[in-house]
């Protein structure tokens, strides 16, 4: 039973430094504006997500003097290709181009679309974004205020996450809006940003270049993560910028939503191991359910606990991302993360667009082949 209180005090403890972390973010002075720098952006993509064209729109209307959009495939059959050409057409003032790759040689098959990206285009500040993200209007003028700077090389845009229809969908994207902003808020106050996290990242060409460029990133499942982390390491500047993007996660069955959390988890366990485990303390529903079952006078612990993290998912959510909280959905999803926490201890496979990936102990990983990727369990 202490060691129960312990861990359910130490969650509540967890959730006011979350609180303390959010006000301070939003409270963050802003430079002043000055002269606005060319930008290119960068567009991974592969296939037809859902609203791909709704997404990509908020690229060619961004409220910006000088930018170009680079887009990359892995063929010119893919079926986004024909996207982008109706929006070149529909916004022909807006400089564009559209590379198509190939088989990509890297693990990453997104590191190796952004290095052929970089290659091409024309400026120093790169923003890559991915294909389900939608932008505000100013992003690039946000952007390009934090990085006069000199010290900046790194810049990662958090996002509220955007759920489609679906159950499972809708949970995610609670996760995604509380406890996962939440914990990069949290790091940013104990230890500065020592990494970067997708879907949109800003940085400069000099960043990248000083760290090895694309080809070191290319056989790490979480590349933003490490690229923060290898910038970081190099001496460049690495911030949270203000810049809040929304991220589509579409509608999807458990079968989907479960291969892309077991994704996260067994990604996150071995990019950061330590910070893996800690991310018990984020989680005081089901240290709290578990404190009440074995002792019930416990009862006082747990509710307090509780009542912190629910103020922490508020602050987190609606003053920060300007989301509103589902709280009916909000303790399901505490549950789920659980369970997804606990299985991401387990198996060292995942599977990404289709195909089967052996993850290594330091967070590369490889493509498994595709006849022992059938006889492989995971």
């Amino acid at each position: 039973m202490v060691i129960l209180i312990a861990l359910v005090a130490g969650s509540a403890i967890y959730s006011l430094l979350s609180i303390f972390a959010a006000l301070r973010f939003l409270s963050t002075r802003r430079p002043a504006p000055s002269a606005m720098e060319p930008i290119s952006i960068l567009k991974p993509l592969a296939g037809l997500d859902p609203g791909l064209e709704s997404n990509l729109r908020t690229c060619f209307e961004q409220d910006y003097p000088a930018f170009e959009i680079l887009f990359a495939v892995r063929d010119e059959d893919d079926p986004s290709v024909a996207v982008v050409e109706r929006l070149r057409q529909e916004y022909p003032h807006v400089r564009t181009r559209l590379l198509i790759t190939g088989e990509p040689p890297y693990a990453n098959a997104k590191v190796f679309s952004l290095d052929r990206m970089m290659a091409a285009a024309s400026n120093d500040l790169l923003v890559m974004s991915d294909s389900d993200i939608r932008t505000s209007r100013n992003l690039l003028r946000t952007v390009t205020l934090e990085f006069q700077d000199p010290k900046l090389g790194i810049a990662t845009c958090p996002y509220r996450a955007v759920s489609g229809p679906s159950f499972w969908s809708r949970i995610e994207a609670i996760g995604m809006n509380t406890d996962f902003l939440g914990g990069i808020l949290v790091a940013r106050v104990l230890e500065g940003m020592q990494f970067a996290v997708g879907p949109t990242i800003a940085a400069r060409r000099s960043a990248l270049t000083s760290i090895g460029g694309f080809d070191r990133l290319k056989d790490y499942l979480a590349e933003d993560f490490v690229m923060g982390k290898f910038a970081a390491e190099a001496g460049h500047g690495v911030t949270l910028s203000a810049g809040v993007v929304e991220h589509h996660i579409g509608s999807t069955d458990f079968a989907h939503n479960a291969a892309h959390r077991l994704r996260w988890t067994r990604s996150t366990r071995r990019s950061r191991p330590w910070g893996y485990m800690g991310q018990l303390f984020t989680m005081p529903l089901p240290l709290a359910i578990a404190l009440v079952a074995v002792e019930p006078s416990g009862w006082p612990f747990a509710l307090a606990a509780l009542a912190v993290r629910f103020v922490a998912a508020y602050i987190i959510s609606a003053r920060v991302l300007h989301v509103k909280l589902n709280w009916l959905l909000l303790p399901v999803e505490d549950l789920a993360v659980f369970c997804f926490w606990v299985a991401g201890f387990f198996g060292k496979t995942i599977i990404w667009r289709g195909r089967r990936y052996k993850l290594h102990s330091d967070g590369r990983f490889e493509l498994i082949p595709a006849a022992e990727s059938v006889m492989h369990t995971g």
